[in-house]
Order: C-alpha cells, then sequence, then structure tokens
C-alpha cells in the first residue's frame, strides 16, 4: 500500500508540471460571425506555441482552414472548439472559411 501512495505521488509530480505548461499557453479568440466573417479578420499572435479558440456564432457548419499553417477545422452551427499552432517564423498566414468564400482573414506572427 506504501509503494502505491509512493507511485501515485510521483506521477502527480511529474503531471503537474504538464499541467501548468497548458494552462500557460497563450490563446486567442476567433469568432465565426452569424453575417458570415471571421472576427477579428486580422490576429496577431507573438511566436511559439499558442492556442486559437474557434466559435461558430453563426446558424451554419463554418471551418477554419489555411494551407499555409496546414491546419483545418470544421465547426457546426454554435459549436466552440480550438487549435493549437507552434509558429517560429514571423510573417503573414491567410486562413479562410471553405464553405463562405467571402470569410477570410490573416494570421500575423510578429517578429521578435
Amino acid at each position: 500500500m506504501r509503494s502505491a501512495w509512493r507511485w501515485l505521488a510521483v506521477l502527480a509530480a511529474c503531471l503537474m508540471p504538464m499541467a501548468a505548461a497548458r494552462a500557460e499557453l497563450p490563446t486567442h479568440t476567433l469568432t465565426f460571425t452569424a453575417d458570415g466573417r471571421f472576427d477579428p479578420p486580422r490576429l496577431e499572435v507573438e511566436p511559439g506555441r499558442f492556442k486559437i479558440v474557434l466559435v461558430n456564432q453563426s446558424t451554419q457548419a463554418v471551418e477554419f482552414e489555411s494551407l499555409p499553417l496546414r491546419a483545418e477545422k470544421v465547426l457546426a452551427p454554435g459549436v466552440t472548439s480550438f487549435v493549437v499552432l507552434s509558429l517560429s517564423r514571423p510573417g503573414e498566414y491567410p486562413f479562410f472559411d471553405d464553405f463562405h468564400p467571402q470569410a477570410k482573414g490573416v494570421l500575423v506572427v510578429k517578429p521578435k
């Protein structure tokens, strides 16, 4: 029994830094509005690993897609989801909604 408690303590000590690292991940929100656009249309981020929370406020399915980012996420109406990206290279990375061609935006990775 004593070794089981020791094992649990070691496991908890190993997992706590991972949970803290996830909690500290910079997070940005990108909303698909009811009128069929991205808000904000220009999302600026620092280089590194970050999370984008995707919120679909529309009554239709929408898609976050970016060829240069190699990222794609489809959301049903009213759904919230996320993508985690890691970018170290400054630049502009366009994204769009394949279901609604007018909905376009750009992810800007700022220089260090």
